[in-house]
């Protein structure tokens, strides 16, 4: 049974208990979402001279996306999952590395070419989600999953100066990561659609 298909949780008398969708998750998520903007006007504010702000920025980043993991678990274990954070939480994730890679690649430490493919998967995605909403909300796959964890590592690796301190060498490191971050974002962005198609497929076919 999937998130979506889970019956609402039930009181201790037997009735089902309707879930406030401002509860304490949805709250971390939406200020994870505030926090994007923030974190990137410090990011451009050091303007690629790897000072205080771009340390600043960089452990805003890591501590936002960190929120994703915390969010979620105090949602499953207080039975507190709802449809918005099912939406929310996706959004949030793109929001954060979205900001992060646009600024990196105007600072001209990313190639635009990298942030358009993940960011035409990313928004192409959630497009989706909204044009089928009325279908039920499409909570994040594990495939999906994995891929925001691996884009979370390339993009924190990328913007913690670490070469002024470990020297040039991990320019290499972080090329792997943003690699391997952009093959997952198209791998499961094309396996989504396919999930998708199929899942359609079968609903025309039991009708």
């Amino acid at each position: 049974m999937s998130a979506s298909d889970t019956p609402p949780p039930a009181s201790a008398g037997g009735s089902t208990r309707r879930v406030s969708n401002w509860n304490l998750p949805n709250v971390i998520t939406v200020v994870r979402i505030l926090l994007a903007p923030v974190f990137v006007w410090m990011l451009l504010a050091d303007a690629g001279h790897d000072g205080p702000l771009r340390w600043a920025a960089a452990v805003l980043f890591v501590l936002a996306i960190a929120t994703d993991g915390v969010d979620g678990a105090i949602a499953r274990r207080n039975d507190l999952v709802t449809d918005l954070g099912k939406l929310l939480d996706p959004i949030a994730d793109k929001v954060l590395t979205g900001g992060a890679l646009i600024a990196l690649s105007i600072l001209g430490e990313l190639p635009w070419w990298v942030t358009v493919v993940i960011l035409v998967r990313e928004i192409g995605i959630t497009v989706y989600r909204f044009v089928v909403i009325r279908q039920g909300v499409i909570a994040a796959s594990r495939g999906g999953k994995i891929k925001t964890i691996v884009q979370s590592v390339a993009i924190s690796f990328a913007l913690f100066p670490l070469w002024t301190v470990l020297g040039d060498w991990i320019f290499w490191v972080n090329g792997i990561l943003m690699t391997a971050a952009v093959i997952l974002t198209v791998v499961t962005g094309f396996d989504y659609l396919w999930q998708a198609y199929r899942g359609r497929k079968a609903k025309r076919a039991a009708r």
